[in-house]
């Protein structure tokens, strides 16, 4: 019998023991997302942006029934399959192109859907004139907001306007005994051919090279929108390494530092700083002419930037993180504003290439002593979970977890600052959290890549875009609630191959009959979209062992 099941209602249930279900998660992973994980069957939901994202990457509709039908245990409904084909068939219907006599037009392949989209209030004010039955004019400033109005009515428009080169600096990739691999050359190829979009890449997997290449193609002058000094800082020295780049063609635009050089390196955080309600460093996008503008951590954009890439369609956008979920609903706006999907890469085939380490995923689940039971029991709603999160009873399962793994680099990561302060007194280790300084943040993060620091405490400030390889074990003592994009980014500060290609252990120590365990399982979905499964141990079998 086949391993999965297709529902009239668009959710898959995959059978997760079943010997082609690995085969299946693959073939579905393209435009299905997985809603719910428990132990033996997973629940998957077929989506239009899920379809679209599918169809700008270059499958087609044809694909995905086959992948359905291949796997489906029953006959599957034949509604579901004219959908899916009516859905992906809605991407490039409307295209955006550059008119040499009328400038940028909104052109069709189906003459009603022209007609009802002009009509959308949506879009007031963004359309011009009728050029022909097919054609319509469109306000040169408002290709960005066109996008997002279009993908809400239903009808994603294809980007085929086309793009300005900016101003040329020659970038070349290094030659110095490393090249690139092949998945990152697919990923720049994929992002090259639809000019703009996503590559999405497992925590560890290279994607500041995949910029790097991406900067080498465009050969022009770039700016890069990072999430804070100190990864905007591990970038720099990236792509002076792996790049013909020196340390003055790059500038630093942040809290501390304003400066703007044929590559600059910007922090959002700075970008979407207002003063009297205004954005006072928007002027940064029109410093220079950008060929090409690179988001990292795509997932974690701040709504104000969204916004600003709407002015900023005619530059080539590549967006790279390890996950397209949001917490807050925009990943539509992604879609729209910074391009589709051009690149997917499972993580478990990075693993299985030995790209990034493998991984044991493990929660263990403490009980609560009768006196935090009853407090928690008598807590308002809205602060039951920081109680159960911030437990003292994980700290004993915490010290023996390290005590586990003497000989390793471990990584304490919280999203309470009290509860990270008190954890750096009772393992006598540093902190680093948001009022940490750049300074010392870069300080300790250099102690602890050498071996000198064995034990680390981080806050949320280390959930992206720090370069630590030698971390190997990572201990989650509480999250931002239930996200799925945050477990993925902790999971990827341990995913950085090993010198001696030892496995990465991720722990998540959580509070049993509370909401942290609830908060606990939804986290885990995307991760185990991705093929890892966690096992469930009881914190006193931890306490027990030798």
């Amino acid at each position: 019998m086949s391993c999965l099941i297709v529902q009239s209602d668009k959710t898959l249930l995959l059978e997760v023991d079943h010997p082609d279900a690995q085969a299946c998660r693959l073939a579905i992973a393209p435009f299905a997302e997985l809603e719910r994980a428990p132990e033996h069957v997973h629940t998957y939901r077929v989506t239009p942006l899920g379809l679209w994202n599918a169809r700008a990457a270059g499958h087609d509709a044809e694909s995905v029934v086959d992948a359905l039908i291949k796997y489906s245990r029953y006959p599957v409904p034949h509604a579901l399959l004219v959908d899916v084909a009516e859905t992906m068939s809605r991407y490039g219907r409307l295209q955006l192109v550059n008119d040499p006599a009328h400038g940028l037009v909104l052109r069709t392949t189906d003459r009603a859907v022209l007609v009802e989209v002009a009509k959308a209030k949506r879009l007031a004010g963004m359309l011009g004139g009728r050029i022909d039955d097919d054609t319509i004019a469109v306000h040169g400033s408002e290709r960005g907001n066109v996008k997002q109005a279009l993908l809400k009515l239903g009808w994603p428009a294809e980007d085929l306007a086309g793009y300005v080169d900016g101003e040329a600096h020659p970038i070349d990739l290094a030659e110095d005994g490393w090249h690139l691999r092949p998945y990152q050359a697919e990923a720049v190829d994929g992002f090259w051919a639809g000019g703009s979009g996503v590559v999405v890449l497992p925590c560890g997997a290279g994607k500041t090279i995949v910029g790097a290449a991406a900067m080498a193609r465009a050969s022009a002058t770039t700016l890069i929108l990072v999430t804070n000094t100190v990864a905007g800082r591990q970038w720099k020295r990236e792509l002076i390494a792996r790049t013909s780049l020196t340390e003055d063609e790059i500038g630093e635009y942040s809290g501390e530092k304003k400066e703007i050089r044929p590559v600059t390196i910007a922090t959002y955080q700075v970008l979407t700083m207002k003063r009297k309600g205004v954005f006072g460093h928007l002027d940064l996008f029109s410093a220079r002419d950008w060929g090409l503008v690179i988001y990292d951590e795509v997932h974690l954009l701040p709504a104000p930037m969204f916004r600003f890439t709407a002015d900023l369609q005619a530059r080539r956008r590549l967006g790279l993180t390890a996950t397209l979920v949001r917490e807050d609903g925009r990943e539509g706006d992604v879609f729209s504003l910074i391009g589709p999907k051009r690149y997917d890469a499972p993580w478990r085939d990075i693993e299985n290439q030995g790209w990034i380490a493998p991984a044991d995923c493990c929660e263990v689940r403490v009980t609560l002593t009768e006196r935090e039971r009853m407090a928690y029991a008598t807590a308002e709603a809205d602060e039951r979970y920081r109680m159960a999160a911030t437990s003292v009873s994980k700290l004993p399962v915490i010290r023996r977890l390290i005590d586990r793994h003497a000989e390793e680099q471990v990584l304490v990561i919280g999203a309470y600052l009290d509860q990270l302060d008190h954890l750096g007194v009772e393992l006598d280790a540093p902190v680093i959290e948001g009022k940490t300084s750049n300074k010392e943040r870069e300080r300790l993060f250099d102690l602890f890549r050498t071996g000198e620091l064995r034990t680390l405490v981080v806050s949320k400030v280390a959930n992206f875009s720090i370069d630590l390889p030698e971390a190997s074990v990572a201990i989650q003592v509480s999250g931002t609630f239930g996200s799925r994009q945050e477990e993925a980014q902790r999971l990827g500060r341990v995913l950085r191959p090993k010198s001696d290609g030892r496995q990465a252990h991720f722990y998540t120590v959580v509070a049993r009959d509370t909401v942290d365990a609830e908060y606990a399982a939804h986290r885990q979905r995307f991760l185990a979209e991705q093929g890892y499964a966690y096992t469930i141990v009881d914190a006193d079998d931890v306490l027990a062992a030798e």
